[in-house]
């Protein structure tokens, strides 16, 4: 009995704190279910995002970077896609890209025929890597060597070469 006396204080704490933990750990969660039959509100809609580089300060960073390495290295580490300029073309009118694939293109950044026509060697392998089911249909394809033909509007030598458009 005495030890209740003198130790009181310190059991009516412990008491407190098992208290609130109890509460902490068993108390009831929230739930969260969303369906599709929910409105979107305009805060929860998906934007599409343009394919670009820089768009956040990281980005920025990780290319002055990877500039810096590349000259010190006496390599080109950071390599720009050629630039798109004027309206996308129509992917899928390359013989070899279906929607998914011509989906996946634009992902990256490759719109128009110009652009694929302008790839260097580095730079198709690392898209090609990066295709998953469609690796090996550059090459396979010869997609660059059609996008060459359809950039420069020379479709008869294009249709002599791979078939009707």
């Amino acid at each position: 009995m005495e030890f209740f006396q003198i130790y009181w204080p310190v059991l009516l704490v412990a008491v407190l704190i098992g208290i609130i933990v109890g509460y902490l750990y068993f108390r009831p969660k929230q739930n969260v279910r969303l369906s599709d039959s929910v409105p979107l509100r305009p805060h929860m809609t998906h934007s599409p995002k343009k394919p670009s580089e820089g768009k956040n300060i990281a980005d920025e960073a990780a290319a002055a970077a990877s500039d810096i390495a590349g000259h010190l290295l006496r390599t080109k580490v950071h390599e720009e896609l050629p630039g798109a300029s004027g309206p996308p073309d129509d992917l899928l009118q390359l013989k070899g890209v279906g929607p998914k694939l011509a989906a996946m293109l634009n992902e990256r950044g490759i719109t128009r025929f110009d652009q694929i026509a302008k790839l260097s060697e580095g730079q198709v392998e690392t898209i090609d890597a990066s295709l998953g089911a469609f690796r090996g249909r550059f090459e396979r394809d010869r997609i660059q060597e059609q996008a060459g033909y359809l950039a420069r509007g020379d479709i008869g030598a294009y249709e002599s070469k791979f078939g009707k458009l």
